[in-house]
C-alpha cells in the first residue's frame, strides 16, 4: 500500500495484511512526506512488514542516505534512473515501468533476483499515483515472463479482475484507497484487501 503518510494508516494496512507500505520522498508528490514524518509512519509498521521508499530522479547519495538511515527494505525508483546504479542501493530495487516502455528498458533485463519490476501508469507530471490503470492484457504478457507487481488504477471495485487477468506476483494501490491524497480511507482499505484475499489469497498486496 502506497502512498501512506499516517502512523494510523500504516497500522492498519500492516493489520490487514499488506506486505509492503509505501512511502513517498519525491517532494513533488501530493503524497510526499519529510523525513521526520516518514520515521512517524514507519514505528507503526511491525517487523517483517516491508517498508519501501519512492523516489523520482533523485540524487543516488540521497537515496542511498534515506534507505539506510530510515532502515527501508526496498527503493522505488519511477523516474529515468540509469540501471548502473542498481549496484549502489543496499536493500531491494523495484523500477517503475509503463507497460510500453518494458520492452526497450534495460531494466527488463535485470535478474528479477535483483530488480522487481513494478507496472504502473506513469505520465511526466505526477510520475505514478494517477488512478489511471494499465493495458492488463500487455502486462499479463509480461507477467508470464517474469514476477512483476501490477499497479495503476486499482480501486476494491477492480483488482480481483486485474488479478485474475494478469496474475502478478503483488499489487500496488495508493489513489484507490483515498479519500484525498496521502489521506487512506479505511472502509476502501478493507475492501481492496479483502477483494485481494478472495481471488487468491496467496498473492501479496502492498
Amino acid at each position: 500500500m502506497c502512498g501512506v503518510t499516517r502512523p494510523e494508516d500504516a497500522a492498519l494496512a500492516a493489520a490487514l495484511g499488506a506486505a509492503a507500505i509505501g512511502l513517498v520522498f519525491w517532494p513533488r508528490s501530493p503524497r510526499a512526506v519529510t523525513t521526520a514524518q516518514a520515521r512517524r509512519v514507519l514505528e507503526a509498521v511491525p517487523p517483517f512488514t516491508t517498508t519501501v521508499g519512492v523516489f523520482v530522479d533523485q540524487p543516488v547519495e540521497e537515496v542511498v542516505w534515506m534507505a539506510v538511515s530510515l532502515g527501508l527494505g526496498a527503493v522505488q525508483l519511477h523516474g529515468d534512473e540509469a540501471v548502473d546504479d542498481v549496484h549502489a542501493f543496499p536493500c531491494r530495487v523495484i523500477k517503475a515501468l509503463t507497460v510500453s516502455d518494458y520492452a526497450t528498458s534495460e531494466w527488463a533485463s535485470r535478474p528479477a533476483e535483483r530488480v522487481t519490476i513494478l507496472l504502473d501508469a506513469i505520465d511526466a507530471v505526477q510520475r505514478g499515483g494517477t488512478g489511471q490503470t494499465v493495458d492488463w492484457s500487455a502486462a499479463a504478457a509480461i507477467a508470464r515472463r517474469r514476477p512483476v507487481i501490477l499497479s495503476g488504477g486499482l480501486r476494491p471495485e477492480n483488482v480481483a479482475e486485474a488479478i485474475r487477468t494478469v496474475q502478478p506476483y503483488a499489487v500496488d494501490v495508493a489513489s484507490g484507497v483515498e479519500r484525498e491524497p496521502g489521506v487512506k480511507d479505511h472502509d476502501r482499505m478493507r475492501a481492496f484487501m479483502d477483494a485481494v484475499w478472495s481471488v487468491n489469497p496467496g498473492v501479496a498486496k502492498g
